[in-house]
Parts: structure tokens; C-alpha cells; sequence
């Protein structure tokens, strides 16, 4: 029986962590490639360190009615046109520091073409449909924690950072730099959310706060009101322990004090600790890789399940064996919910997006848009879907017709 009394923690990492400059990096590949062609493949893995970007994978592109030199040609062309696209995309981030420099870092690209093995097993044809770009499993969960319908204590987790970040971007609070880290614990009596136990935000910050020195508690009187704004009203309070910049100075950070790699902040990505992973990063892949699409699909059956009423949380996982269409399983927990038969869900859910076959998520979603860039920081879940047709998986546009089905 799940505990309704406790305490948990989850972490998030801002748009300035090295594990973050690569995520955004990699996203800003696959968006170029699906830009170009939208039914690209991309699998880019980047590396950053101290002034040096390296991007490594495998790519392909095409255009209908070309041969395959033409295409080979044309997906050399896509990838000789991304390294401004890279630059830009670290000028965005806000990286102009000595050691990390969008304009001065080195770059290398070692991109190829995809295997042909792989194509073969993935690619549809006359007579079948597109396969899964790997076997595996994927997770989507909801609760109704937050209005996002995420675990408060990663959705808040977030929103400080999000807000650090937008007071950076503006010029608010020039003293900050990109690199940030954040993380709240939170109370929980009856399964809810009732008190804040402790924050921690690590910030990377200039070596002087506007005209004074550097000292800790002058920055933690900075960080603080920005983080305590994130809260509901009461939740924070005399209890609650305060860590901003615990070890002191801040100032080296970036892919200059730790080196980023693509895919290292999958929990963060996700739901914070809070629902289970099947361990496949988002960042770098193309909607065929059902590591992203069907997490984004999970996600967005089980945030439809909760607004509609059916459970206060849920828990889908989906699986898939390499280069074949159909799911090798799909199961509902609706954590002790009774509204419905979870085994009625297992049947319906699947039917109501084609059967959760790769295409039909691209379809269903709309993931053939180049729309990943945004999602490689603050979180793939808990967003507001946009009018350029971002975070499609975060509408909850079946909770009529599973209302019916209750």
C-alpha cells in the first residue's frame, strides 16, 4: 500500500549546465535535419567542454523522387550548415565566458550516415508499417500535484530556475550567469504537498553583485525572493532550510568546470524521481526513436487519464522490439484508483491514437516539426503546448471521450 506521509526531493538543472549546452545542442541537429527533410533521422550524441564542442551520431536525409547520391549529397549539405546554428544556439543559452565562448569555442563534427541495417528494420514500406528505431520501454505519468498536473517537487524545481533564468535573460539581475542547479523538498500528508522542508539552489554568478564583492549571504539575499515567488502561498515556511551557494564562490561553470554530455539528465527530463524510466534519453533523436516519441505518447495518455478524472495519478508504460510497429505491451497503474478498470484502459488508451505504433504517434502528436530545441531544458512534461506545435503531448484533448468510458 503506497505511503501517504513523506518526504521528497527532486532536482532540476538550468539551460546553462554543461548536460543541458549539449541536450541543446543535440535538439538543435535534429530540428535542422527535420527542417530540411521531416522524415529525417537524427541520432546526435554532443560532448562540451572547456572551449570545444564535439558532435557525433548518425544522420540521414532525403528529398522525394532524388537518388541515393543526391540525398547522401543533400545530408552533407544539412551538416556542413549546422555549426552557426550550434553558435547561435550557446549565444542563446548566454555563453561569452572565457572558457566557454559561442563564438570562440573549437568544433568538431563527426556526424555519418545512418546503418543501413538499422534503415532496413525501421523503415516502412508496401508492405508494413514503420518499425520501432529500437526495443524498449517508456513511462508516462501525471498527478494532480500542480496545475501542470507534474510532482510538485520537481514542477517547482523548474520554475525557480525558469525564473532565474528570465531575470538573467532581461538584464535584471546581471550578476548571474547561465550555469544553475536547484532542488526542493517537500512534505506530504494525505498524498499532498503541505510544507517546503528545504530548498537548494546553486547559481553560477560575475565575480562582483552590481558594485559589491562577492559574499554569500549577499547573494543568497539576491536568489532568494526570485525562488521564494515560485511557491504557492504557505507552503514555504519558518521550517523551511535555506542552501543557496552552500560551498561558497560560484564563478567557474559551464562545460569550463565539467564537461556535458547529451542524455545525463534524464530524471530531470522527466518526473523528478517521482514515476519510474525506462532509461532512454529525448535530447538528439528524431520522433522514429520511440524513446522519445512514445515517452511523450505515455505522457500525454496518462495527463489525459487524471483530467479526466479517472485517478489522481497514473502511471502508463508502453514497450516496443526493434523494426516491428505494434507495442509489445502497454499497462495502466491508476495507484489504487476505482473509477475505472485499469485492464479497460489498457485497451482503449492505445485505440484512441491508432494503436500506438510509431507513425500513428508522429501522426497523432505532430512530431514531424522541428519543435525540439525548447524542449531540452526546465522539462519535457509540464509545458504549455505552443501555437508552432510544441509540446502537442501536453493537451488534454480526450477527456471527453474518456469520461464516456468511466
Amino acid at each position: 500500500m503506497a505511503r501517504s506521509n513523506y518526504v521528497f526531493t527532486s532536482e532540476s538543472v538550468s539551460e546553462g549546465h554543461p548536460d543541458k549546452v549539449a541536450d541543446r545542442i543535440s535538439d538543435t541537429v535534429v530540428d535542422a535535419f527535420i527542417e530540411a527533410d521531416p522524415e529525417a533521422r537524427v541520432a546526435c550524441e554532443t560532448m562540451v567542454t572547456t572551449n570545444r564542442i564535439i558532435l557525433a551520431g548518425e544522420v540521414r536525409a532525403g528529398r522525394p523522387g532524388k537518388s541515393k547520391a543526391e540525398n547522401k549529397a543533400f545530408t552533407k549539405e544539412i551538416i556542413a550548415g549546422l555549426q552557426p546554428k550550434v553558435r547561435a544556439a550557446v549565444k542563446d543559452i548566454g555563453y561569452a565566458q572565457k572558457g566557454f565562448h559561442w563564438e570562440k569555442a573549437k568544433y568538431a563534427c563527426y556526424l555519418h550516415g545512418q546503418s543501413a541495417h538499422i534503415a532496413q528494420g525501421v523503415d516502412s514500406s508496401a508492405k508494413k508499417d514503420e518499425g520501432a528505431g529500437d526495443q524498449g520501454i517508456m513511462f508516462g505519468y501525471a498527478c494532480k500535484e500542480t496545475p501542470e498536473l507534474m510532482p510538485a517537487t520537481l514542477q517547482y524545481s523548474h520554475n525557480i530556475l525558469k525564473r532565474l533564468a528570465e531575470v538573467r535573460h532581461s538584464g535584471e539581475r546581471a550578476e548571474l550567469e547561465p550555469d544553475a542547479k536547484s532542488q526542493v523538498t517537500l512534505r506530504y500528508e494525505n498524498g499532498k504537498p503541505v510544507e517546503v522542508v528545504a530548498i537548494v539552489v546553486s547559481h553560477q554568478h560575475t565575480k562582483k553583485l552590481g558594485a559589491a564583492t562577492y559574499s554569500q549571504k549577499r547573494f543568497a539575499d539576491l536568489v532568494r525572493p526570485y525562488a521564494e515567488s515560485v511557491f504557492p502561498t504557505g507552503l514555504i515556511t519558518k521550517k523551511t532550510k535555506w542552501h543557496i551557494n552552500p560551498t561558497g564562490k560560484f564563478e567557474i561553470g559551464g562545460p569550463d568546470g565539467d564537461s556535458g554530455l547529451t542524455g545525463r539528465k534524464i530524471i530531470v527530463d522527466t518526473y523528478g524521481g517521482a514515476a519510474p524510466h525506462g532509461g532512454g534519453a529525448f535530447s538528439g533523436k528524431d520522433p522514429t526513436k520511440v524513446d522519445r516519441s512514445a515517452a511523450y505518447m505515455c505522457r500525454y495518455l496518462a495527463k489525459n487519464v487524471v483530467a479526466a478524472g479517472l485517478a489522481e495519478r497514473c502511471t502508463i508504460q508502453i514497450s516496443y522490439a526493434i523494426g516491428v510497429a505494434t507495442p509489445t505491451s502497454f499497462y495502466v497503474d491508476l495507484h489504487g484508483a476505482d473509477t475505472i478498470d485499469p485492464a479497460k484502459l489498457e485497451k482503449a488508451l492505445p485505440e484512441m491514437v491508432g494503436g500506438a505504433t510509431p507513425r500513428a504517434i508522429r501522426t497523432h502528436l505532430k512530431l514531424n516539426r522541428p519543435i525540439y530545441a525548447r524542449t531540452a531544458a526546465y522539462g519535457h512534461f509540464g509545458r504549455q503546448f505552443d501555437n508552432e506545435g510544441g509540446f502537442t503531448w501536453e493537451r488534454d484533448d480526450l477527456v471527453a471521450e474518456l469520461k464516456r468510458l468511466a
